[in-house]
């Protein structure tokens, strides 16, 4: 029992104290109702001591009124308060307030504390200073308004936050005081209260001066009753929880957010993300919860305006409830619907911000009024709910409506602030499926672009491809393949892998596509090819040095490339590889085997050679060339996956897109995580009828006779209609060897069926030739630029010795 105390030098009427001291008469009693403690405040109140009443009945010394105490408290409940009537040692009675408490320690041993303060009766002469103390003092930020909404006191926290002081706010709306949205909202929470006499609560308060407009805040708007039950005014009651308080708080709240967050946007599946925001709200601290993303959602990172006097439309992209098949929902998921304007989720929209209503807000009235699909609330009874916009990136993506109607309790502030951070994660996720889906779209469509669409005619090989993207989260990588048609009927196969994935990986993969057919188009080696392309991808990358990389390489640095050349007239194929998988050869026999072509770097490394091998593949063998996401599966390792391609392609088939479809059925169980790039081949020959070499003098008489065996062997081909502008080619193509070149000449003619006539005429001067602009009255000069008119297409390839000339004519009109 402890006594009020003072000061030296102070009177105890100073202190507030009287004469006669407050103190606590207090005893334990156990369940069978033995006395197992008593404190001196009892021994002074009953006149016992310890040792007359510790070990006995508490019936035996107090007439069975103390022990009849535990016995009135009904069952279920731990607390009962009351008056008695107990027996003092002397025999006389007495009236003594008591409050009982069941608790039980930790040893698990229940017991009743009864409890009394004896001489707190009288009032000290400070209560009503206290009360006013309490009010100016309070750490909350408090302020009374009248049935006007206007001020009529203030603390000292509250004059603080707005800067101004009781006197200057007194007789003043709050939005009249600090004009700002959420003053607004707070007047509409007041008179709410006022007409309903239900307390309110936010999240919100308005802005400090000077303070960040982000803020910790719990907000409370409570009715101040008279005597009767009458509503006159309502307290405003703010208190901040961004300090040491918000701290805690946050701490509390952490483990059951993170825990009910942990499964939102685990994936880039917008619709996932909603079904995941429904699912930890329902049946955690909802009863029923609806997600709606604005249809169509906004383009890009900009902010999202809602229009606040029209309707906004939205989709339903997840709903859920305790009842089964969730009836509360009007709208199926999928399917699109508006909210009226002013209703509760367009508000919410609009102020970027959450709010709780109550069952009496009028706001739920008109929306329901106005909205059939708000039926529910009425039908189902909802008490109190919770709309949240959806925000991320400074954006707007939709809202989330969250309901009670089988629990009686209505939302709180934390709630809120649950919803909230669960709101904000899935917007998060959303926003990242939406970005990435939009990346992924435009990558595709640039790949698409890339990519060939048709694969060229030409007679040398039969062709079959097929692409299949990645579809995993890394999104769409940078592999590529290419069908080059060359001079001289020869065709080039290409094959390259590009590190990295995205939009990145797609344009560099579109630059060295651009530049292989560059180099290709100047009959460059595939080694040499290679070595050229190895370079540019060093300068690319040199160039990209100062950029961020993002995690990929810069400039295609590892990028893998196959790069073949078929010569059908020889029935040759020349092959030269960057780092990249081998190509595999059917025979016409049946056998399957890869190519052994030295590896090579790969691309960006710089300073190693790269190696070319040449092969003779009979008529009738398939060439399969593909990237690495075909071995590169989940369900077995490489040899495993070699084996599967070698039986597919092994198997016999009408067509080649027959062969595409069964490698990809037998190497691919799922979508590939990588890109899948396949591109095969059934080689052709030109046969000795289709091909005609003449060795020519160095001596500008044979040209008459070059053009004549042309003629005579474009009527054997059946192609007199072709025989004037052929020799026209041949006669500049022959003199401008003689004149310019070194022996020994050869003159060479292709007829590929129904396509086209090749005219090529090598020597043995590495020299290439090139057009001028003749002057009117230069008797030369003119040759090459008549070729140039006269052919499809014309060119130089150069070989180890000499160069050739040649010069195509499509025989389409003939």
């Amino acid at each position: 029992m402890e006594q009020v105390s003072t000061s030296p030098g102070e009177r105890p009427e100073e202190t507030g104290a009287s004469f006669e001291s407050a103190y606590t008469a207090s005893a334990t009693i156990n369940e069978e109702g033995i006395v197992t403690e008593w404190s001196e405040g009892a021994t002074r109140l009953l006149g016992y001591v310890p040792s007359e009443v510790v070990g006995l009945p508490a019936a035996h010394r107090l007439a069975d009124v103390l022990s009849d105490a535990a016995s009135r408290v009904p069952s279920g409940q731990d607390r009962w308060s009351g008056t008695a009537a107990l027996r003092h040692r002397d025999g006389h009675r007495m009236e003594v307030a008591l409050l009982a408490h069941r608790w039980t320690s930790s040893g698990g041993t229940t017991k009743w504390f009864v409890v009394s303060a004896v001489g707190g009766a009288s009032r000290p002469p400070w209560e009503e200073p206290l009360k006013e103390w309490a009010f100016t003092q309070s750490p909350c930020f408090l302020a009374i308004f009248d049935a006007d909404l206007r001020l009529v006191r203030a603390n000292s926290g509250m004059e603080r936050t707005l800067s101004l002081t009781e006197a200057q706010m007194r007789g003043l709306r709050l939005p009249e005081i600090a004009p700002d949205p959420v003053s607004d909202e707070t007047e509409r929470r007041m008179r709410l209260v006022l007409d309903s006499g239900e307390p309110q609560y936010m999240e919100t308060f308005v802005h400090p001066t000077g303070g960040a407009a982000e803020h910790g805040w719990a907000t409370s708007v409570a009715p101040l009753r008279d005597q009767n039950g009458r509503v006159h005014a309502v307290c405003l009651a703010a208190h901040d929880r961004s300090g040491v308080e918000g701290v805690h708080h946050q701490m509390l709240l952490t483990d059951e957010v993170e825990s009910a967050a942990a499964p939102i946007g685990t994936t880039l599946d917008s619709v996932r993300t909603a079904h995941e925001l429904a699912d930890a709200a329902v049946p955690r601290f909802a009863d029923f919860a609806i997600v709606d993303l604005l249809e169509p959602l906004p383009r890009g990172d900009e902010p999202t305006a809602v229009a606040v006097d029209g309707p906004v439309t939205v989709c339903r992209a997840a709903a859920r409830s305790v009842l089964d098949g969730t009836p509360e929902s009007r709208v199926a998921v999928g399917d699109t619907s508006s909210y009226p304007a002013m209703s509760p989720p367009v508000e919410a929209l609009v102020a970027g911000r959450g709010a709780v209503y109550g069952a009496a807000d009028p706001a739920l009235a008109r929306w329901a009024a106005q909205d059939p699909e708000a039926a529910w609330i009425g039908e189902y009874g909802a008490h109190s709910i919770m709309v949240v916009p959806m925000r991320a990136g400074g954006g707007t993506l939709g809202v989330a409506v969250f309901s009670r109607h089988r629990r009686s309790e209505p939302f709180q502030p934390e709630d809120l602030r649950v919803a909230g951070e669960l709101t904000a994660r899935a917007a998060a996720g959303i926003r990242n499926a939406y970005r990435s889906g939009r990346e992924h779209t435009t990558t595709m469509t640039l790949q698409r672009s890339l990519l060939p669409h048709t694969l060229p005619d030409q007679a040398a090989l039969e062709i079959a491809s097929r692409y299949l993207p990645a579809a995993g989260e890394a999104g769409v990588g940078g592999d590529w393949f290419d069908v080059i048609p060359l001079s001289g009927a020869r065709v080039a196969l290409v094959v390259g892998d590009v590190v990295g994935h995205g939009i990145r990986a797609t344009a560099t993969m579109g630059r060295l596509r651009t530049a292989v057919r560059t180099l290709a188009d100047v009959d460059l080696g595939p080694d040499e090819l290679l070595t050229h392309l190895d370079d540019l991808v060093i300068h690319l990358s040199a160039d990209e040095s100062d950029q961020e990389a993002g995690g990929e390489a810069a400039g295609g640095i590892g990028t893998t490339c196959l790069y073949v050349v078929y010569d059908p007239v020889i029935r040759r194929c020349t092959v030269a590889r960057a780092g990249h998988p081998p190509p595999a050869v059917v025979s016409p026999e049946g056998s399957v085997y890869l190519l052994d072509v030295p590896a090579g770097p790969p691309l960006g490394l710089g300073g190693l050679p790269f190696e070319t091998i040449e092969v003779e593949l009979p008529e009738g063998s398939i060439l399969a060339l593909y990237t690495d996401g075909l071995l590169q599966t989940r369900d077995h390792d490489i040899d495993e996956a070699l084996d599967s391609m070698f039986a597919a392609l092994v198997r016999p088939a009408d067509t080649l897109d027959a062969v595409c479809d069964r490698v990809l059925t037998a190497m691919l169980t799922h979508r590939p995580d990588d890109d899948v790039a396949l591109l095969v081949a059934r080689t052709r020959g030109l046969h000795a009828d289709q091909v005609v070499v003449w060795d020519l003098p160095s001596d500008p008489s044979v040209v008459s006779t070059a053009r004549r065996q042309t003629t005579d062997q474009l009527t054997t081909w059946g192609l007199e209609e072709a025989a004037f502008v052929t020799e026209l080619l041949v006669s500049e193509l022959v003199t401008n060897a003689i004149r310019y070149g070194l022996p020994p000449i050869q003159l060479r003619l292709i007829h590929e069926k129904n396509s086209t006539l090749i005219c090529e005429v090598s020597d043995a001067s590495s020299t290439a030739p090139h057009m001028r602009r003749a002057r009117t009255f230069d008797e030369g000069g003119r040759g090459l630029l008549l070729v140039a008119q006269l052919a499809q297409r014309w060119g130089t390839r150069h070989a180890a010795i000499g160069k050739t000339i040649w010069a195509e004519q499509s025989l389409t009109g003939y």
